[in-house]
């Protein structure tokens, strides 16, 4: 009986993984699709431009700033900064330009580019 149990269990654990990473995956196809970005290619340019100073990133090495609004569960968001509507192009805009979008804003202009910001939004909008 021991044995059915464990064996149903392990099917069971294996069975959710699978459901896990399936549903990963399609999120992340989803938010590249969305945004023209890469997902896994944010994770060196939020490093290299320090956005883990200020914010708080899941899934960023060292990405615990306090300054700046967490980002756990960006994608659910109805605005980006209180000002624009979370859609990817008003997000990329937001990350290249955010002194044009409020000037005297605490985000610096950081010389983004629109592919770097494409890969960071791809990014964020996999966080649910």
């Amino acid at each position: 009986m021991l044995i059915l149990f464990t064996v149903a269990f392990l099917a069971g654990t294996v069975s959710l993984s699978l459901f896990y990473i399936q549903t990963e995956k399609r999120t992340r196809v989803a938010a590249e699709q969305a945004t023209g970005g890469h997902a896994e290619a944010a994770q060196a340019l939020m490093s290299h431009y320090g956005c883990g100073s200020c914010h708080e990133i899941p899934g960023i090495a060292k990405a615990n700033g306090k300054v700046g609004p967490s980002l756990e569960g960006f994608a659910g968001r109805a605005e980006i900064a209180g000002l624009l509507s979370n859609q990817p192009n008003n997000l990329v805009f937001w990350l290249r330009e955010p002194q044009k979008v409020s000037p005297g804003n605490g985000m610096p202009d950081q010389g983004v580019t629109e592919g770097e910001a494409r890969n960071m939004a791809a990014y964020l909008y996999t966080l649910q």
